[in-house]
């Protein structure tokens, strides 16, 4: 009997001190591995559009979906005729054409675009149209145009008298020379996290100021423009879309998000990638923006003068790019 009574005794005592140092584990775990808050719902943007993420955040903060949200935010930004980066307004090609160029991608990786469309103020919404009423991923020029028609998209003159006198005085020397964070501002695009943890995002532009007739950068182009896998992240970008064209930049830096790069370790990685190609110090503009699942968001540009438009719970703020090139 004593004998088992003081095995019992020894097995609670070993019981407690296990649990003890259980614990005492868990704490120090606790304190070595903080729980990282995740963020949701969020938008963020590319350059100081406040109008755009504030209307995007209406939409996620009455419990809409993150593709809802994207859309009609940058929508803000297509009908703003003082935005001559986007839809009404837009500068236009060489010829005095205004073509509109745009994507939007979803949480289960649908996507549409519409490429070198004109006469419709809000290319995002003929995009979405492509992803949910078609086959297809990409409709391009007068078939892009046609098929808008048929969903009820009424044709507009996107030409403002502003950007066609812009057009005439440069067409004195038709030199095509574009200035950084000004003809480059040609991209607003948009990732958002609705309440559900879901992803979606949107890119549009009106491109280039005076571009070749035709020419389509990357801002429709899925992989380029614009990436969204809802198990890692999104990213969008803005620029010079040929060199992001040449890096599939918005993929490039999901996948190194995938990998466990942070959102600004992987737009830093994205930019550096295009250094690579270009040489130390090249003349033009390119930015990224980024977000990860969890919330957490970073941007990155090679020149300064790059920002961003972040609105959460926590605030809306205008946040500056880093960049490869200092000031």
């Amino acid at each position: 009997m004593k004998r088992r009574k003081f095995l019992k005794n020894s097995s609670l005592s070993t019981a407690g001190i296990f649990s003890s140092a259980l614990l005492t584990s868990c704490e120090t775990d606790k304190k070595l591995k903080p729980v990282t808050e995740i963020i949701k719902p969020i938008v963020i943007a590319t350059w100081d559009v406040p109008n755009a993420t504030d209307k995007a955040w209406q939409v996620l903060s009455n419990t809409g979906t993150a593709l809802d949200a994207v859309e009609q935010g940058v929508m803000i930004e297509e009908a703003d005729i003082n935005n001559q980066s986007v839809g009404k307004g837009g500068r236009p090609d060489r010829d005095g054409n205004v073509t509109l160029d745009a994507c939007i991608m979803d949480k289960d990786s649908n996507c549409g675009a519409v490429v070198y469309l004109q006469n419709i103020v809000h290319p995002i919404s003929v995009a979405r149209k492509v992803m949910e009423d078609t086959p297809h991923v990409m409709l391009a020029g007068k078939g892009a145009e046609l098929f808008a028609y048929e969903k009820g998209f009424e044709k507009e003159n996107l030409l403002t008298e502003k950007s066609r006198a812009e057009w005439l005085e440069w067409k004195k020397t038709s030199k095509y020379q574009p200035v950084i964070n000004i003809e480059n501002h040609d991209t607003i695009g948009m990732l958002a996290i609705d309440a559900n943890g879901d992803i979606a995002g949107a890119c549009t532009t009106s491109g280039m100021a005076y571009k070749i007739g035709g020419r389509v950068g990357d801002s429709p182009i899925i992989g380029a423009g614009l990436f969204v896998d809802n198990e890692v992240g999104g990213a969008t970008a803005t620029g010079v879309g040929e060199e992001v064209v040449r890096t599939v930049g918005s993929f490039l830096i999901v996948e190194l998000m995938r990998q466990g790069k942070t959102p600004q370790e992987a737009c830093e990685e994205g930019v550096k990638r295009i250094i690579s190609k270009n040489g130390e110090k090249p003349d033009f503009q390119i930015g990224f923006i980024a977000i990860n699942k969890k919330g957490e968001t970073g941007g990155y540009c090679i020149q300064p003068g790059f920002s961003y438009r972040v609105y959460s719970e926590k605030g809306h703020i205008n946040k500056t790019a880093g960049s490869y090139i200092s000031s």
